[in-house]
């Protein structure tokens, strides 16, 4: 068949269908060449000379193969297409060789037509396709989207809502084991045994007699404890607790197991055995018992009870671990200046716990928490508990409380000399440094340079301890001195004397 002519073969020739326009031109460009008569004839005609480039196309072929009215160049987009627009140049489809690629001929009249139109059938022959109002394909691409998006969204709670129903049918059918909503978890029966006596006994039956003290004062505000005496509101505790209110007009104010308070007064206060009385306007007060400690033994139970580090109503527990340890209490920041024959104990105390309670294992009151020892690093102390602190002995403690209740003051029994602590290597003692004229040991004969070692039985191993001894003793006592003089033990009776 020749590549410029068509040729339909059924054993017959037939004419070319009927078309609208010229039928000669038509005739001419379609028709058989001269002198063919058939279909398959066995003349093979001379194909005709082809058109000359440029040469301008034949009206029938530009009415098949042209462009449509309106169309000025040859990638333009139909009229009606979504994207109406020629292609950037930076488009990764418009290259630079676009002139020269055979595929994007300029000069070809065939065209891109538009995409078909499914709601608008073809009425006809060379009918126009219908084109969508402005902006209508662009409405359907957007309806067609937001379908989707709720197709999926629907889609996706569907899927959430099968996969919990099949997990919590996986978790509750198929690993039975894991959980057990009948589980019952056994309780010890009977209950914690509590008798008489116990830590938890004496606790329930002490701690209400126990305050906690605030003290604000323009030095600042702190925290300690007291131990209810009386029932009348009579509380007694440490001096350097309250010797900052006492000093620049501060205010105390007693907190009670109960968390009820009443605002305190110095009734008087004593800074030679660090204690203090104060006293509150509340009735219906719990009082403690007060008990014996001359009657102690080291390694009998004990038991603190107080605020340390604001935390009231604390209670530790351990034992007696030194009897008549000679202490000296020098509050920091206070006036207090004591000296005291302190039990000592191993039951936890720290800072807060001054002026409370130390019980015995009957729940009486043997002692006032008064101190610590510290370990020093670097010039500083520290100030937690490491295990040992102090109580004064309550025998002592009630002495000097009832002189500030009776009185507002105390008094104390004294030699009337100032001495220090020496040693000869092989025993220690008291040296006297001064001998106060008039005084008790002026009037027992004692003089400067005597070395003091006993008082009584009782051994003297340095200032501290002749003063706790003294002290220990009421005024207008006679006690037997046993002092050294020029390598001499020499002894007197001495009448003690208020200090």
């Amino acid at each position: 068949m020749s590549d410029q002519h068509a040729y339909r073969g059924n054993g017959s020739r037939a004419g070319p269908a009927p078309v609208a326009g010229n039928a000669g031109a038509l005739e001419a460009a379609f028709g058989r060449p001269p002198g063919v008569t058939e279909s398959f004839s066995s003349i093979r005609p001379r194909p005709a000379p082809p058109v000359p480039p440029g040469a301008p196309p034949s009206p029938a072929q530009r009415d098949a193969y042209g462009r449509p009215g309106g169309v000025e160049y040859a990638f333009d987009p139909p009229p009606g297409a979504l994207r109406d627009r020629r292609p950037l140049p930076e488009s990764p489809w418009w290259k630079p060789d676009a002139p020269i690629d055979p595929w994007r001929d300029a000069r070809s009249s065939a065209y891109l037509g538009a995409p078909p139109d499914l709601d608008d059938p073809v009425t006809g022959q060379g009918a126009e396709p219908a084109i969508p109002p402005e902006g209508g394909r662009r409405w359907r691409l957007r309806q067609m989207s937001l379908t989707a998006a709720l197709v999926l969204v629907v889609s996706a709670l569907l899927a959430g809502t099968a996969g919990g129903i099949v997990g919590y049918y996986a978790s509750a059918r198929l690993a039975p084991a894991l959980t057990d909503p009948d589980a019952t978890l056994t309780q010890v029966s009977p209950s914690v045994n509590r008798p008489p006596g116990s830590v938890a006994d004496i606790a329930r039956r002490v701690r209400p007699a126990v305050v906690s003290v605030e003290v604000r004062s323009v030095s600042g505000s702190g925290t300690g404890s007291g131990v209810v005496i009386e029932g009348n509101g009579y509380i007694l505790t440490n001096n350097h607790v309250v010797s900052s209110a006492a000093t620049s007009r501060g205010t105390l104010r007693a907190i009670f197991s109960d968390q009820s308070s009443a605002v305190a007064r110095i009734v008087g206060r004593d800074p030679k055995s660090d204690l203090a009385v104060l006293e509150v306007k509340k009735s219906g007060l719990t009082v403690a018992q007060l008990g014996d400690s001359s009657k102690l033994a080291v390694g009998d139970p004990v038991i603190a009870i107080g605020s340390p580090l604001g935390l009231a109503g604390t209670v530790t527990s351990g034992i007696v671990s030194a009897l008549d340890r000679s202490v000296r209490l020098d509050g920091q920041g206070s006036d207090s200046d004591a000296v005291t024959n302190a039990i000592q104990t191993d039951a936890a105390i720290n800072p807060g716990n001054s002026g409370g309670a130390l019980v015995d294992g009957t729940g009486a009151v043997i002692g006032i928490n008064s101190a610590i020892a510290t370990l020093s690093s670097g010039g500083r102390g520290s100030s937690g508990n490491i295990g040992v602190g102090f109580a004064i002995p309550i025998n002592e403690a009630r002495k000097i409380a009832q002189q500030l209740i009776r009185t507002g003051r105390a008094q104390h029994a004294t030699l009337g000399v100032q001495v220090s602590s020496v040693t000869d290597g092989t025993r220690d003692g008291a040296y006297v440094e001064s001998v106060s004229p008039g005084g008790s040991a002026a009037n027992a004969g004692l003089r400067e340079g005597d070395v003091v070692t006993q008082v009584d039985n009782v051994l003297v191993t340095g200032a501290d301890s002749l003063t706790v001894t003294i002290r220990s003793h009421d005024i207008g006592d006679t006690v037997t001195l046993t002092y050294f003089r020029a390598g001499e033990t020499r002894h007197a009776s001495v009448t003690l004397q208020s200090d």
